[in-house]
């Protein structure tokens, strides 16, 4: 091995231990005792194992409640985001229709404003609708939000996948829309499963909409529950850092079961000679 490899290998252990640092403390701390998480100096790892942060925050805390709030939200979000921007990332890249090159520009700059600068007129929507306090206004914000990011992410994924694929399916038979379901589609599995992802995600973390929308305890989602054991005076951070390690659980077993479609996606279909 040369010198140059022992360089790269050592600049990205140090890189790798940066990224991973935080999410060790996370887990640490949430197997802490109240008492141990302030001890000085601070100790990475507990002495014993405490699953009593986990136990306490799940039920006493009501995270159970918040925790399946957000996986309904988020998972309508991301699955009506998906077929949406299926659907109009495979016109934008299949058919010229007028006036799509602005449209999709207008796209990312709506991505431009922050969130906190639509809080007001979102608002305002929502309570014409007389949907404040429910579920479905924030899956509403959440499309809206997410949507042209996802058309715009798509669309390139499709532009990549050449046109002479599907024709050659429709010359063996297969109707137009059939090409695009057995040929078009699997070949961009991996940007379809990267921008489900991104959508989830976004979807899933989301603080300002559901703080701004939802009065109901019953109706918090994830961030507004987390936010709740963060105390004036004093925090846990034993049972804080529980409900984050929770909260990413969905996120990891979303990357596990959906790593094997990117694979399959990459290695599947081409033409034939």
């Amino acid at each position: 091995m040369g010198t140059n490899h022992i360089l790269l290998y050592l600049v990205l252990g140090i890189f790798l231990i940066f990224a991973i640092f935080p999410f060790l403390w996370m887990v640490t701390t949430a197997f802490k005792s109240g008492g141990e998480v302030l001890t000085y100096p601070p100790k990475i790892f507990p002495s014993s194992l405490h699953w009593e942060s986990f136990q306490k925050i799940w039920t006493d805390g009501n995270l159970m409640i918040y925790f399946f709030n957000s996986l309904k939200v988020a998972s309508i979000a991301t699955v009506t985001t998906i077929i949406i921007a299926i659907l109009a990332a495979i016109g934008f890249s299949r058919y010229d229709l007028p006036g799509s090159e602005s449209l999709k520009v207008l796209f990312l700059v709506s991505q431009l404003f922050p969130l906190v600068l639509l809080v007001t007129p979102y608002y305002n929507i929502m309570r014409i609708l007389d949907i404040l306090d429910t579920h479905l206004a924030l899956i509403i914000a959440y499309i809206s939000f997410v949507l042209p990011f996802s058309v715009w992410m798509l669309t390139n994924y499709f532009n990549a996948i050449p046109r002479d694929m599907e024709e050659s399916a429709m010359i063996d038979g297969t109707t137009k829309f059939g090409a695009i379901i057995r040929v078009t589609l699997p070949l961009a599995a991996p940007g379809i499963v990267a921008t489900t992802i991104n959508a989830f995600i976004l979807a899933w973390n989301e603080f300002i909409f559901a703080q701004t929308f939802i009065d109901s305890p019953d109706l918090r989602t994830l961030p507004i529950g987390l936010r709740a054991f963060m105390g004036q005076y004093q925090t846990d951070w034993n049972l804080l850092m529980a409900g984050a390690v929770i909260s990413t659980i969905p996120v990891i077993l979303l990357f596990m079961f959906l790593q094997r479609h990117v694979i399959a996606g990459l290695t599947s279909g081409g033409v034939k000679g």
